[in-house]
């Protein structure tokens, strides 16, 4: 629970964004932290922390902490079950995920089981319908008790909230110590291979700042980035494969930078469906993670596509608006 206004809040009210009525309030934590990432990645246009091994764990990143973190295990396995694991596999997709500063798995799950069941409605957290920016970000900068409440945890996640290990990551000092255990670690594992490269405690902290500023400030901004785009773009632009009563779209860019999560209509026309990417050219490297993991005897239970539907071909049993959609 938030205290009392800022200045930030009176400076919005003069200019009609928020109104001061309402509860909502700008969090000064979130929005401090969002500025201050953003601020920490500019550093890599210093030439002299630029290194090629610190950009090829910024790439890297990308796919460790966001696909397999985010996409795979905030999205795909803790937010929609489409597919069961052993619990050592689902608890280390949600530390990877924990990694990218996008909120508590509890939280995570909550907001976009909201998403799904009112989307693009009045009570969807993050609909482009307010604004662009709204959706991309503005949304988790505006503390809103309706959503963020133990309520909303205990309708919305009610499976994560019975369970001991996501309470126990809902602890700030958890929290914390996680995003310390990352950054210690990139800079450690960089310092010591940049000393043993170069023998001099000069090449140590330079590969070591580089490894710090490109292997986690860089990346985690660009994994905010690619996951705020499917929340925005994916609800403004691209085309429509299926009937769902939302403004979801299919959208190439975002699916192919998202790794698989930009094909939007096809996962809110089946929600829990494993795979995102339904034709041969809709690449879902997430998709095809989750298989090669089927494959070794790491996952089962992947749910399939079960829904081929075009806008101009409904088909019976379609949610109405309004209705709930499955989401777990």
């Amino acid at each position: 629970m938030l205290g009392t206004t800022s200045v930030v809040d009176r400076w919005l009210w003069r200019l009609g964004v928020l109104n001061p009525s309402t509860p909502l309030r700008v969090h000064p934590g979130v929005l401090a932290g969002i500025i201050a990432f953003h601020l920490l990645a500019l550093l890599a246009c210093i030439p002299w922390l630029f290194s090629w091994s610190g950009l090829a764990w910024a790439v890297a990143g990308l796919y460790l902490f966001g696909t397999l973190g985010i996409n795979i295990g905030y999205h795909r396995l803790l937010t929609h079950r489409g597919f069961a694991c052993p619990r050592w596999l689902e608890h280390g997709l949600t530390v990877l995920g924990t990694c990218c500063w996008q909120g508590s798995p509890m939280n995570w799950v909550a907001v976009h089981r909201m998403h799904h069941q009112h989307s693009d409605e009045p009570e969807d957290p993050h609909s482009p319908r307010k604004s662009f920016f709204w959706s991309h970000m503005g949304w988790f900068l505006i503390y809103d008790p309706a959503i963020y409440n133990l309520g909303t945890y205990d309708r919305y996640a009610r499976d994560l909230f019975q369970d001991r290990f996501y309470k126990w990551l809902e602890r700030p000092r958890i929290w914390k110590s996680i995003h310390v255990a990352q950054w210690a670690t990139f800079a450690g594992l960089g310092a010591v291979v940049g000393g043993l490269w170069t023998w001099s405690l000069m090449g140590a902290l330079q590969l070591g700042l580089s490894w710090l500023v490109w292997g986690v400030f860089v990346r985690t901004v660009a994994v905010w980035h690619i996951t705020w785009s499917v929340n925005s773009v994916t609800h403004l632009w691209g085309y429509r494969s299926q009937d769902t009563h939302d403004d979801s779209r299919n959208n190439w860019l975002v699916g192919l930078v998202s790794n698989g999560e930009g094909w939007h209509n096809n996962h809110h026309a089946d929600p829990r469906c494993a795979a995102h990417g339904w034709r041969w050219w809709e690449l879902d490297v997430s998709y095809l993670t989750i298989r090669a993991f089927e494959l070794v005897g790491l996952v089962s239970d992947v749910v399939k596509p079960r829904l081929r539907r075009t806008p101009d071909q409904p088909q019976p049993g379609e949610p109405q608006p309004g209705e709930p959609r499955a989401v777990a």
